[in-house]
């Protein structure tokens, strides 16, 4: 008999999280049935997303989250053992799941490719659903042509150092917004942006008029709030928004205000679209193989933060949140 350890919430955070809000507990695993398999968690992911879906969470169920995780033991053709396997199983150290289980949070469960020598950890990255959201939030929303001008928020986290590489890709100006200067270098230096601004030390309206000039086509927002106003509001005739994430407001705990960029919406005749990543998953695989290509061509660059075991995962989850991390944030079980 398997015994699987797991963080369960028992208490919605109001606010920050704080570390009462989970506790950890023991489960024994049944046997496996037909078509079911037994997974160990390699690596886990933690995600700005995971804040905002707490507030939709019963209480006393296992924190939610995608994980790598090694198959141990199989009833299944479709997922057999030895084999990696990326899924959405939370927080926890081993599943038992079934090759017929509805897909949590829309995300769907597949088998990891050969990543070409690459870490595995990459499968909850810039080849997972963060490459993903980057690769089809940008290209499907916002279709950037070549020589316009992209800006991206969050712009050293999973997602956004992603988008401003393919924004490159694509022939475009890249201005990326983040917390330090630290990460600016990174941005600018290592990833090829064009641009940084600090939306902690400096004045974004001013610095965005010098980076761009003759206004902004393109803009990936992961943080909503007084910053997102700010950039939709030296955006250009017809230009697009992909509305990825509002981190800025996701541990808040009354109303926010924030000016209206509604003129500028109308005026400019802006498109503001919403979107979940899993409205992908007929295509999941399309978006993961041209990343790996992107990666080898050297086209695509990336990074980690890496935490070290299990019982570490609050910490990385709220260093993330707070802006700690450095591209992908997850942690090694």
């Amino acid at each position: 008999m398997v015994v699987a350890k797991k963080y369960i919430l028992v208490k919605k955070s109001e606010g920050f999280p704080k570390p009462t809000d989970f506790k950890l507990v023991e489960e024994q695993l049944p046997p496996l049935k037909e078509n079911e398999y037994l997974t160990e968690a390699v690596f886990l992911s933690v995600d700005p997303y995971m804040r905002a879906y707490m507030r939709r969470l019963n209480v006393n169920t296992t924190m939610i989250g995608s994980q790598i995780a090694k198959i141990v033991e199989s009833k299944s053709a479709k997922f057999p053992v030895g084999r990696y396997v990326v899924g959405q199983y939370g927080w926890r150290s081993h599943t038992v799941a079934s090759e017929n289980a509805p897909q949590e949070l829309g995300l769907q469960t597949f088998l990891l490719p050969d990543l070409q020598g690459l870490p595995v950890s990459l499968g909850l990255g810039v080849l997972g659903m963060p490459g993903n959201t980057a690769y089809f939030g940008l290209l499907e929303l916002c279709k950037p042509k070549a020589g316009e001008t992209v800006v991206v928020s969050g712009a050293a986290g999973a997602v956004g150092s992603l988008v401003g590489q393919i924004a490159k890709i694509k022939g475009c100006t890249a201005i990326g917004i983040a917390g330090s200067d630290e990460k600016g270098k990174w941005l600018t230096q290592e990833l090829g942006f064009d641009h940084f601004i600090n939306y902690k030390t400096q004045n974004v309206e001013k610095e965005l008029k010098k980076a761009a000039p003759k206004g902004v086509d393109c803009y990936f927002d992961n943080v909503g709030g007084e910053i997102s106003t700010t950039v939709i509001n030296q955006m250009n005739l017809f230009g697009r928004v992909a509305v990825c994430g509002a981190i800025s407001a996701y541990n808040a705990t009354g109303p926010i205000k924030v000016s209206t960029p509604n003129a500028s919406i109308v005026f400019q005749q802006l498109k503001l679209e919403g979107f979940i990543v899993s409205t992908w998953n007929q295509r999941w695989m399309e978006g993961i193989h041209q990343n790996l290509q992107w990666i080898q061509q050297g086209k695509l660059k990336y990074r980690e933060t890496v935490t070290e075991g299990f019982e570490n995962i609050f910490k990385a989850f709220t260093e993330m949140l707070q802006g700690g991390n450095v591209g992908k944030a997850i942690v090694k079980v």
